[in-house]
């Protein structure tokens, strides 16, 4: 049932209530609005002067907008194409629930743009590496996180975006996103404790590190470095993983990040991803 305008100014004012069971019932009344409602939350924290019910008033519009983040990756992960940057962009809403996909989308075509005018015909494999090395490391600046490599920042787009730093994950994602749109055969692959990608075709098969500025290296060099972690290789730290497998990267890239910072909450709530994308 809809609340008229007297009804939900009355709702909100009693979110500072000293019994608990009214404040509870309150709640769970707002929260069972859904998501229209937070336009009106906002509008009353802004013009509310008593901090208690501001505070109220954030929690509820965190936990709306984080059902709707919910519901759009349980969406995402029963799409038939499981598209990376939709998904990056419901990532991306924890953090900013206010950004648009087509923002990022448009910036995401700008960079593709960029590093097309580096192209020339007739490019080898390790020239056309070269060539979107060139345009995203020196030309756009991106570059490795190493000051602050726990930074929750680091694992959404946005703000890579803005900042041209990132963590492996984000700075491969951009650099698959732009290859995959360039037709090149470049994708993701999970290696422990860091995420590299692989340019896979008939005739070429090497690795790219873009947390090193585009370095490339080879099968025996992943081999080296798994023996080096004294861990025993498996097929899948060489070959290609999937949307659904950088996603859930990100995330436990995120819990991690969290985690340090002692978010004990946050850690929570990327569980509660991390749970909808592996059930």
């Amino acid at each position: 049932m809809e609340l008229n305008q007297k009804e939900l100014e009355a709702l909100v004012s009693l979110l500072d209530d000293t019994d608990m069971e009214v404040k509870t019932h309150v709640r769970d009344r707002i929260i069972s609005l859904g998501s229209d409602i937070i336009p009106f939350l906002e509008q009353k924290w802004e013009s509310s002067f008593n901090p208690d019910i501001q505070k109220e008033i954030e929690d509820l519009v965190h936990d709306l907008q984080f059902s709707v983040l919910k519901e759009r990756l349980e969406d995402w992960k029963n799409s038939e194409d499981q598209d990376l940057l939709t998904g990056l962009w419901i990532l991306n809403t924890y953090q900013y629930p206010d950004i648009e996909f087509e923002k990022l989308h448009a910036e995401m075509h700008q960079i593709y743009f960029e590093v097309w005018t580096a192209f020339k015909n007739g490019l080898m494999p390790y020239e056309q590496v070269k060539a979107i090395n060139g345009a995203l490391f020196r030309n756009l600046r991106f570059s490795a996180n190493s000051k602050n490599f726990h930074s929750p920042a680091n694992s959404m787009l946005s703000a890579v975006l803005e900042s041209r730093k990132g963590n492996p994950i984000t700075l491969c994602t951009i650099y698959y996103l732009v290859a995959q749109k360039l037709g090149l055969p470049i994708y993701g692959v999970n290696l422990p404790n860091l995420f590299v990608l692989v340019y896979k075709s008939a005739d070429s098969n090497f690795y790219i590190n873009a947390f090193n500025k585009g370095l490339i290296f080879s099968r025996k060099d992943i081999m080296n470095y798994l023996d080096h972690l004294k861990i025993e290789p498996k097929e899948a730290y060489f070959e290609p993983c999937t949307h659904l497998d950088i996603l859930k990267r990100s995330l436990r890239n995120l819990a991690h990040s969290f985690e340090k910072l002692g978010e004990v909450d946050k850690v929570k709530e990327i569980q509660v991803l991390q749970e909808i994308l592996e059930n």
